[in-house]
C-alpha cells in the first residue's frame, strides 16, 4: 500500500490550500483516513479524519470550521481543504490510513499506512 500526498505549498495567511492524498490498492474504501500535521521539534498532531464511507468526520479543534476532509472512493483519493489559512498551521502534513477500527481515532499510532508528507508554508 502506497499513500501519496500533495498540494503542498507556500500560501499568504487568509489563503487556501487543497491537499490530495492518493492511495494505492483495491481497499481503500473500507479504511478510514486521517491527516496528520508535524512541526520541528513537536510531535505528530491529529488535523482531521474520516470514516470509510465518508460519513463521519472529525477535526481538531484548532482547525474546526476552517479545514474539510472528504475522500472520493471511486478515486482512492483523499482530500483536506484548508480555508482561512494561519501561519501556525505551516507543517508537513501527512495522510495516513487505518485499516483496523470502525470508529475514527485521533492517535497516529492506530493509523498503519502513511504517506510522504508535503509541506505547506503560510506567510504573515
Amino acid at each position: 500500500v502506497q499513500l501519496q500526498a500533495s498540494g503542498g505549498g507556500l500560501v499568504q495567511a487568509g489563503g487556501s490550500l487543497r491537499l490530495s492524498c492518493a492511495a494505492s490498492g483495491r481497499t481503500f474504501s473500507r479504511w478510514n483516513m486521517g491527516w496528520f500535521r508535524q512541526t520541528p521539534g513537536k510531535e505528530r498532531e491529529f488535523v482531521a479524519a474520516i470514516t470509510s464511507t465518508g460519513g463521519k468526520s472529525d477535526y481538531a479543534s484548532s482547525v474546526k470550521g476552517r479545514f474539510t476532509i472528504s475522500r472520493d472512493n471511486a478515486k482512492n483519493t483523499v482530500y483536506l481543504q484548508m480555508n482561512s489559512l494561519k501561519p501556525e498551521d505551516a507543517a508537513v502534513y501527512y495522510c495516513a490510513a487505518d485499516r483496523g477500527n470502525l470508529l475514527i481515532s485521533l492517535a497516529a499510532a492506530n493509523y498503519d499506512y502513511w504517506g510522504q508528507g508535503t509541506l505547506v508554508t503560510v506567510s504573515s
